[in-house]
């Protein structure tokens, strides 16, 4: 929880100066703390998308299932990176994607209810999502950038160049999924790499 704090203070002194400690632990007691465990889902698709979450340890990915029934992995959300489906939350509708831990995780969570009522209580809140939702559209389109110009070699290593965090952490079966490529493919890619 400590992390979260100093996350919110460091992000949200850009726009206010010094944060009263006062003001931190408003915003942070409407969040709950959840561990969740490697390979358990905390949002299903197809069901009501009501919460977003944040995650303080861990590694959570966000996929749908293809109508082949292959998974197809969207996103990763690593410490201190939100994930949920936007659409859907915002909308308070049925959610397109599954989120799932890649590893034992803590998490906060906030629910749609309680996320409207912290925007009511600390306005300044309105300003940081805006920034976490601007960062998250310009890294989908930077992501669609990179699937139309890059070959498919130059991609995964722009990744393993770009977010060599996530290369040491996901298992390379979620990262073709996530890369477009299958298992076997992004191997040879790797194996040529070191030949």
């Amino acid at each position: 929880m400590d992390n979260f704090k100093k996350h919110f203070k460091k992000h949200l002194e850009k726009f206010l100066g010094k944060l009263p400690t006062t003001e931190v632990e408003i915003i942070v007691s409407y969040f709950e703390q959840l561990t969740v465990k490697k390979k358990e889902c905390i949002q299903e698709s197809g069901m009501l998308c009501d919460k977003m979450f944040f995650v303080l340890r861990g590694c959570l990915r966000s996929y749908y299932v293809k109508t082949n029934g292959g998974e197809q992995t969207i996103d990763f959300a690593i410490e201190n990176w939100w994930i949920t489906d936007n659409k859907a939350f915002e909308e308070g509708t049925i959610s397109s994607f599954s989120i799932q831990a890649i590893e034992a995780t803590d998490i906060l969570m906030i629910t749609t209810r309680q996320f409207v009522l912290l925007l009511e209580e600390s306005p300044i809140m309105e300003k940081y999502f805006r920034c976490v939702f601007q960062r998250a559209y310009a890294a989908a389109q930077y992501r669609l950038k990179y699937l139309y110009e890059f070959s498919r070699e130059e991609l995964y290593f722009h990744f393993e160049e770009s977010y060599p965090e996530f290369v040491q952490r996901i298992p390379q079966y979620l990262m073709a999924s996530y890369l477009g490529f299958s298992p076997e493919y992004l191997s040879e890619i790797k194996k040529k790499k070191f030949s």
